[in-house]
């Protein structure tokens, strides 16, 4: 019963956090506005209260690209208090239903429950206490008490920590019930493996987490003279110009080309993998594995110069043979309709035999038993393949599909810039947004803003295809779903 008052909390929270009340006001505004450089035709453009949702237009009509960074994280903030206020909404109205329907509801547990609300309270506080930071970091900065939290901060701030204590009582009496233990016991146990996994964690830190402030670069017309903190913040315009320009285009042929590598590539390394695990001949057997495994091994600057040489226009090799046929040069570096197919032909030799080797290691994992067994009940090699083989490999298949489609809109860059370079002639059909990236942002004038949303939209919509295509999964065999 008393979970109940906890989504009536979030519920709470979850209004307060709605963009209909001001969380940051302005105050002394003629002071504030001349320590800030303020014209009268930015004042304007402004108001005298803003909530955490229109902030970046503060930010942007004031010309304060130093508290646009700020103004972002508070943004990401309140998205996340949004989403997981309703997620434990949603979670404890389920948890009612399901509670309905069990033969025994009181023996449900309700720490999942409790984990959600937890999680929910903590981010009403992070985005409160992050929102007076930002307020106290602007006054100290234009020395004048030009911003004031408004009444909801607190209001948002005290609700949370008192319902998140609350939470944490109710947590306590239900582990007890049944005998489950939190954090503090299991590190307390295990100690030392949690200590093990700090360089871990202090790796991707580093490499993963922090480098994602330079997300921000995506809504800034950046310049070395003003850095990422005071470049001026522009909005939307850098996606806007990327919609105007090659959006399209640049979306088609990344998605094709990825579709088909990974459509075809996978069946082709299945097929190999399952040819090769029939090859009883030992010698035969492995010779052919290295074979298909060493492309893999060959450098993108090595293919370049085998590609160039092979298909160049004055001495290239087809180019050699066609001239001795007494018929005319072809003209490779010119005619886009080639490259898609020579693409994906030298994508496919490259990569077939390491996805070979990732379904054979699973094929090679089967009981011979079971083909034994088969063979006995008089099933052909067809037979097998259908009724064994494939589903037995079927789990490795998902995994690995699931996660090349969470890199769908990644493409082969090295792949591409090698063979391509910057031939505009053959943009068409073989630009994607790895190079569109790479050469809009080091060509003159450096446009680091657009590159930046360019790969924003890539990481974007990658995460969508992975989350759909996930809950689908799921949805089918929860075994096979990543989460």
């Amino acid at each position: 019963m008393k979970t109940k008052y906890l989504s009536g909390i979030s519920a709470i929270c979850l209004i307060l956090t709605l963009p209909f009340f001001d969380w940051i006001k302005l105050a002394n505004l003629v002071a504030l506005f001349s320590k800030m450089g303020v014209t009268m035709d930015m004042a304007a453009n402004l108001y005298t209260g803003y909530n955490l949702y229109n902030l970046l237009s503060f930010v942007q009509y004031s010309g304060q690209g130093t508290l646009g960074l700020f103004a972002m994280v508070l943004l990401i903030l309140v998205f996340a208090t949004l989403y997981f206020n309703i997620a434990h909404i949603v979670r404890a109205l389920l948890n009612d239903r399901n509670k309905a329907k069990a033969p025994n509801p009181h023996k449900a547990s309700d720490l999942p429950l409790l984990a959600a609300a937890k999680t929910a309270f903590l981010f009403g506080i992070f985005t409160s206490a992050a929102t007076i930071a930002f307020v106290l970091f602007a006054n100290i900065k234009y020395k004048v008490a030009g911003f004031i939290p408004g009444a909801s901060v607190f209001l948002i701030l005290v609700i949370s920590v008192a319902a998140y204590v609350f939470t944490k009582k109710l947590e306590k009496v239900e582990r007890a019930r049944y005998n489950e233990h939190g954090f503090a016991h299991e590190f307390k146990k295990n100690w030392v493996l949690f200590i093990m996994l700090v360089p871990t964690f202090v790796y991707f830190m580093i490499n993963n987490y922090l480098p994602m402030l330079g997300v921000y670069f995506a809504f800034t017309s950046f310049n070395f003279r003003d850095g990422l903190w005071a470049s001026p913040f522009t909005g939307f315009k850098n996606f806007e110009f990327l919609m105007k320009a090659d959006l399209f285009r640049l979306t088609k042929n990344t998605i094709l080309y990825n579709v088909v590598f990974i459509g075809v590539g996978n069946a082709l390394q299945i097929i190999f993998a399952i040819l090769v695990s029939k090859v009883t001949v030992k010698w035969f057997k492995k010779t052919s594995q290295t074979l298909m495994f060493m492309p893999y091994f060959v450098s993108f600057v090595i293919l370049k110069v085998i590609v160039y040489n092979v298909f160049e226009y004055q001495y290239g090799l087809i180019n050699n043979f066609v001239t001795q046929a007494g018929a005319e040069r072809i003209d490779f570096y010119n005619t886009p309709s080639y490259w898609p197919f020579l693409i994906t032909f030298f994508y496919l030799w490259k990569n077939i035999g390491y996805g070979m080797v990732v379904y054979l290691a699973t094929i090679m994992g089967i009981d011979n038993e079971i083909y034994e067994a088969a063979k006995v009940d008089g099933a052909g090699e067809l037979q097998q393949i259908r009724y064994i083989t494939l589903p037995h490999i079927r789990p490795t298949f998902i995994i690995l599909l699931l996660y090349a489609l969470g890199s769908i809109m990644k493409g082969q860059f090295e792949l591409f810039y090698q063979l391509i370079g910057n031939n505009g002639v053959l943009f068409n059909v073989s630009d994607i947004f790895d190079t569109y990236v790479y050469r809009i942002t080091t060509t003159q004038p450096l446009s680091i803003g657009l590159g930046t949303a360019a790969g924003l939209y890539q990481s974007i919509f990658g995460f969508l295809i992975i989350v759909v295509v996930n809950f689908l999964v799921k949805k089918k065999n929860p075994e096979y779903a990543l989460f």
